[in-house]
C-alpha cells in the first residue's frame, strides 16, 4: 500500500526549526516519521536531524499516494517560487503549526503556513498563503495579512493592521494598532527592522528602522 509523503522544503535553519513541529503533527495523526523528509535543491548532507534530505526530483520520484510540503524558506520571493513549482507538480501545500499555537475566533489562514511555538492569533483575522510566524509572535484582532509574509521571532502586530504581500517584519518589532476603517498599512515588500516601533504607514518596498520607525537612509 502506497502512503502519503510529507516534506519540509529547506534543510537550513528555518527548515530545521519547522521539522520537529511537522513530525509532531504527523505523530498526532498516526503517521510514521519515516514518511517525513527534507527537500533541498542543494543538500549539504544525506541526513539532517534524523530525516533524509532529498533533492526535489527525488521527492517527486519517491512512491507516494499524495505529496505534501511546507516551504520553510525565509526569503519570501524564493518561497513563492518554490510554492508555485510544487503546485505545478501536484504537490499539496501543507500547514504546520506547533501544538501550543493559540488560534481564537474567526481566524482564516491560507494554505502552507508555518506557525512556530507560542504564536497567538486572536480574533477576526485574515491571513494569506505561506505565512511564516516565528517564536512568540502574535497577531491581534481585525488584521489582514497578505501572501508570503514573514514574521521573525517576537513580532507584536496589534489590531487593525494591514500587511501586504511579501512584507518582512523583523525580530521584536512592534506595530501600533490602527483604527477601525483606518488601519495602519505596511506595504507590499516592505521591511520592518529588528526592534522597530511602527507608528505610521510604511510604503511598499521601503525599509524602516528605529523607534519610532523611519525609512532607512542609505549612504
Amino acid at each position: 500500500m502506497t502512503l502519503p509523503l510529507f516534506a519540509v522544503f529547506g534543510a537550513s535553519g528555518c527548515g530545521r526549526g519547522i521539522m520537529p513541529l511537522a513530525r509532531a503533527h504527523l505523530e498526532h495523526e498516526g503517521i510514521a516519521a519515516a514518511r517525513l523528509v527534507f527537500v533541498d535543491d542543494q543538500p549539504g548532507a544525506a541526513l539532517v536531524n534524523g530525516h533524509p534530505v532529498l533533492r526535489y526530483e527525488q521527492f517527486l520520484q519517491t512512491p507516494a499516494s499524495t505529496r505534501h510540503v511546507v516551504v520553510a524558506i525565509a526569503n519570501s520571493a524564493v518561497r513563492e517560487k518554490l510554492a508555485d513549482r510544487c503546485a505545478s507538480d501536484g504537490v499539496q501545500p501543507w500547514t504546520v503549526a506547533a501544538a501550543n499555537v493559540v488560534v481564537m475566533d474567526d481566524v482564516v489562514i491560507g494554505h502552507g503556513a508555518a506557525l512556530s511555538p507560542f504564536v497567538t492569533l486572536t480574533s477576526n483575522i485574515r491571513i494569506g498563503k505561506c505565512f511564516h510566524a516565528n517564536l512568540y509572535s502574535y497577531v491581534e484582532h481585525d488584521c489582514v495579512i497578505g501572501d508570503f509574509v514573514t514574521f521573525a521571532p517576537g513580532v507584536k502586530c496589534n489590531g487593525n493592521v494591514v500587511i501586504e504581500n511579501h512584507a518582512y517584519i523583523g525580530a521584536g518589532a512592534v506595530i501600533k494598532q490602527g483604527r477601525p476603517g483606518q488601519p495602519l498599512v505596511i506595504g507590499r515588500g516592505a521591511v520592518v527592522g529588528m526592534g522597530a516601533v511602527v507608528t505610521r504607514n510604511v510604503p511598499a518596498g521601503v525599509t524602516v528602522v528605529g523607534n519610532p520607525a523611519k525609512p532607512l537612509l542609505r549612504g
